[in-house]
């Protein structure tokens, strides 16, 4: 039996739903938020707990954002 690693030593590519860190474009995907409005967000809330900056790229924890979204009423 494989363990849980065994896709990413095949080249195999993690869902969304599997990993921790999201960048923009999968995040707006697997959240069905625009790029610019989670650019947004993420700018207007770099303390929230929710963005990483690797350099210059935003990236989004996903668990964070999710547990963000479900506090917020509207974004």
């Amino acid at each position: 039996m494989e363990d849980d690693t065994s896709n990413l030593q095949h080249g195999k590519a993690l869902k969304p739903s599997e990993k921790y860190n999201l960048t923009i474009k999968e995040a707006s995907a697997y959240f069905s938020l625009g790029e610019k409005k989670l650019r947004r967000i993420a700018e207007d809330n770099p303390d929230a707990g929710f963005v990483l900056m690797n350099g210059s790229h935003i990236l989004i924890k996903r668990s964070a954002f999710e547990k963000y979204i479900d506090m917020v009423d509207s974004v």
